[in-house]
């Protein structure tokens, strides 16, 4: 017996209700720099090329909302130390973002492959 397949055309669907949510970038790429550990704004700003301040503040405020991303407060007079970390819920996502990671890793091997084959 196998795992039933839900509807992801339904937009009621939760799968597709998920998906939906990860098909920004910034996204996936903030829950990969965040599987290091709590960073700071600063930090994943520097680790993530391209993402815009203005972006990545947006970003984690919407994973926060979708409890994926905890911001936590250190200091509370100026300045602050601010840090962000996966919640439980965001870091269920790692083995799924390690899967997709092999499986990108395998088609680039084989795709080498090939153009050596036919080189």
């Amino acid at each position: 017996m196998g795992m039933p397949v839900p509807d992801i055309l339904d937009p009621q669907c939760a799968t597709r209700q998920a998906l939906e949510r990860f098909s920004s970038k910034w996204t996936i790429l903030v829950v990969y720099a965040l599987c290091a550990g709590p960073q700071r704004h600063a930090e994943l700003l520097r680790r993530i090329p391209g993402i815009t301040q203005k972006m990545l503040t947006q970003t984690l405020r919407t994973m926060e909302s979708d409890d994926l991303v905890r911001r936590t407060v250190h200091k509370e007079s100026h300045p602050q130390h601010v840090e962000y970390s996966l919640t439980t819920l965001g870091d269920r996502l790692q083995d799924p973002l390690a899967a997709i990671c092999e499986w990108a890793a395998r088609r680039h091997a084989d795709d080498a492959s090939t153009v050596d084959a036919t080189a």
